[in-house]
């Protein structure tokens, strides 16, 4: 067993996340790559298209909070279980019907949005944290992160090829068989047996105090600021980059290249993260990170394009996707603590889906608009730059609380 995990119950909770972020994250970075399926089968535009993506982002956020409140109540097990029921709902709605118009938006947009709030980052990587000390917790949450990575990595390829060879349809049916084991994962999502680290103003902190303090802090509205922009540029990327590459005059398998490398070296940079948060400020690397995504943005839009740019971006970018999880999950415990971290965690997880609603929808109508996605992508490139600067005046220090004050 690995020193740094504290005892057999957070071993189980952290492989339990690994598996469920894993199938989660993994399933969600795929949906771009339906685009053309669904252009074709259901006659759906790309705006329509990345109007449900955006609903799905948007809805993502709304729920995280709730679930969020669900699993610091009743265990993460249950929150995570109950999204991945709605997951399969949303998934058997969209290759059976009804699939059009309206029922189209419900099925890709709002129940898979609302499953994503239980499954995806929010309640799993906070469960994770809720089981380690400060000096280690970006490390545990790196690890939960980069089995995102890994989801991200083999799931475009099995989507790209069961797309080529069965169809749609047949894929969706596949999807159906990861939700089964995710639903058996999250059973081991078990709770934290103590808030460690705590003094007993601590934990006696009811809900509605965690709320007021959180709202109050300066820091903390800032992170929330700071995970629009990471929002927006992800989701531009993951839902977008198969179209963008296309219209370019890359072939399909381009983008399925970028989403998958994205996914492997998410590993290496979730999992640097996670450590080099243990051993600097956490708002600084946050800066850094946002800084380096500019400069990988521009590089790929401004460049001729071609099979190895598109490999560069999509290692660069890769090295950055999901790296901004474990400091900001881990400022928001150094900060307020672990007792409400899934709540707290999950309301700055809102913003985030603001912005990802933005980066889904504003990039098909560009497109639709002008016929080109570069406004997007200046967009995107603006945001980061003024993300950089936002996360350096974050004061990290923990709240001291009193007795009379919770």
């Amino acid at each position: 067993m690995l020193k740094f995990i504290p005892n057999r119950l957070a071993l189980i909770t952290l492989i339990s996340a690994c598996i469920i972020i894993l199938i989660s994250m993994g399933l969600r970075q795929t949906f771009g790559l339906f685009f053309k399926a669904f252009e074709e089968g259901i006659g759906c535009t790309r705006t329509e298209f990345g109007l449900a993506i955006g609903i799905q982002m948007l809805f993502w956020g709304m729920f995280a909070p709730l679930f969020g409140i669900i699993a610091d109540k009743f265990g993460g097990n249950r929150a995570v279980f109950l999204g991945f029921i709605i997951f399969a709902l949303g998934i058997y709605m969209l290759y059976s019907g009804p699939n059009t118009g309206i029922f189209f938006q419900i099925s890709l947009g709002v129940l898979i949005g609302i499953a994503l709030g239980a499954t995806a980052i929010g309640v799993p990587v906070s469960e994770v944290g809720k089981h380690f000390p400060n000096n280690s917790r970006t490390i545990a949450t790196g690890l939960v992160t980069a089995a995102a990575s890994v989801g991200y990595f083999l799931s475009p390829l099995f989507t790209q090829y069961s797309l080529g060879e069965f169809g749609w349809i047949q894929t969706l049916k596949y999807f159906m068989f990861f939700i089964g084991f995710g639903l058996i994962a999250s059973l081991f999502l078990l709770p934290a047996k103590s808030i460690i680290e705590s003094s007993q103003a601590d934990r006696d902190q009811t809900f509605i105090s965690a709320i007021k303090e959180a709202s109050a802090h300066k820091g903390y509205l800032l992170l929330v600021l700071g995970f629009f922009v990471c929002g927006f540029q992800i989701t531009l990327v993951g839902t977008h980059i198969p179209g963008y590459m296309q219209e370019r005059g890359m072939g399909g398998w381009s983008a399925t290249i970028i989403l998958a490398l994205i996914g492997f070296f998410n590993i290496f940079g979730t999992l640097g993260m996670g450590y080099l948060g243990t051993k600097f400020k956490k708002k600084n690397l946050l800066s850094i990170l946002y800084f380096l995504r500019a400069l990988s943005i521009c590089v790929f839009i401004f460049s001729t394009p071609s099979m190895i740019n598109s490999v560069i971006f999509g290692v660069t970018f890769g090295l950055l996707w999901l790296s901004t999880v474990p400091p900001t999950n881990g400022i928001v415990a150094q900060i307020f603590g672990t007792k409400y971290l899934s709540t707290l965690f999950g309301i700055v997880f809102l913003c985030h889906q603001f912005g990802a609603f933005a980066g889904a929808f504003l990039g098909g109508y560009f497109f639709d608009t002008y016929g080109s996605y570069d406004y997007a992508w200046y967009i995107a490139i603006a945001l980061s730059i003024i993300a950089t600067f936002i996360h350096y005046p974050i004061d990290e220090k923990p709240i001291v609380r009193s007795l009379i004050n919770t």
